[in-house]
């Protein structure tokens, strides 16, 4: 069964929606077909792509219990954490607008392919929204707090990565986290309307810009920037793998 549902709206528009339930855990087969399915609608000529989950949950983040039983299998958690870094590259590279439509929390990696986005609109109401890693004991990598600096500034960004806060919908407009809130049933007909606005302009023009615009978000996820080995060091660290255990643990209550 698929983990990405595609809907082609017939406006040049395609929604790529998360279809791993209960929580849309980014497990790396669903990480593979966020990457194939972004490429098979740009090869069909999508004018730009939605990016969906739901319900009440965009993603959760990387699938925690998934990476646990990797257990120190060192080759296998690389390949795990290679596969999203490389789809939250692929959505960042799009050479195509993406909208993220946030029905829901997106904490983490959820956060992070909504930064990855051309526009994020969210679902009002207590959903919440960040990166949460050093609740956990993780540090975030540089690329990855270059993408939150760019949403927020640098102050702002300081005290939500060192906190690991999630912040709430309200909350996250005001700071420029994402850039509107609807109620939770027109999420994604709100981020389709968003993009048809942007594909009225002159199509090399606008993406001319866009292009130019998003060139440090692209240069933040380059490997050198996000150092994988030295973060899978710290996952595998005793007390980051406690953090973790515990988490899960709660989750599961």
């Amino acid at each position: 069964m698929s983990c990405v549902e595609v809907v082609n709206h017939g406006d040049g528009i395609v929604e790529l929606k998360f279809a791993r339930a209960p929580v849309n855990a980014l497990d790396p087969a669903l990480c593979r077909e966020l990457r194939a399915a972004l490429d098979a609608a740009v090869i069909a000529e999508a004018r730009g792509i939605v990016l969906s989950g739901g319900p009440k949950v965009f993603s959760a983040g990387l699938d925690v219990p998934h990476l646990l039983g990797l257990g120190d299998d060192r080759e296998a958690l690389t390949a795990a954490w290679q596969s999203f870094f490389a789809a939250a590259r692929a959505v960042a590279t799009c050479p195509v607008p993406v909208v993220a439509a946030i029905a829901g929390h997106a904490p983490a990696g959820g956060c992070v392919l909504a930064l990855c986005c051309d526009y994020r609109v969210m679902a009002s109401g207590d959903y919440r929204i960040g990166l949460n890693e050093t609740q956990v004991g993780l540090v975030a990598p540089e690329g990855i707090q270059r993408l939150m600096r760019r949403a927020v500034g640098a102050g702002r960004s300081e005290r939500l990565l060192v906190m690991g806060d999630l912040v709430e919908a309200e909350r996250a407009l005001q700071i420029g986290l994402v850039d509107e809130l609807i109620d939770i049933e027109q999420v994604a007909a709100r981020a389709r309307e968003w993009l048809q606005q942007l594909l009225a302009l002159p199509r090399e023009a606008m993406l001319q810009t866009r292009r130019i615009a998003r060139a440090d978000l692209v240069e933040a996820l380059q490997p050198e920037h996000i150092q994988l080995e030295r973060f899978i060091e710290a996952w595998s660290a005793p007390g980051t793998q406690g953090a973790l255990r515990a988490l899960v643990a709660r989750l599961g209550k």
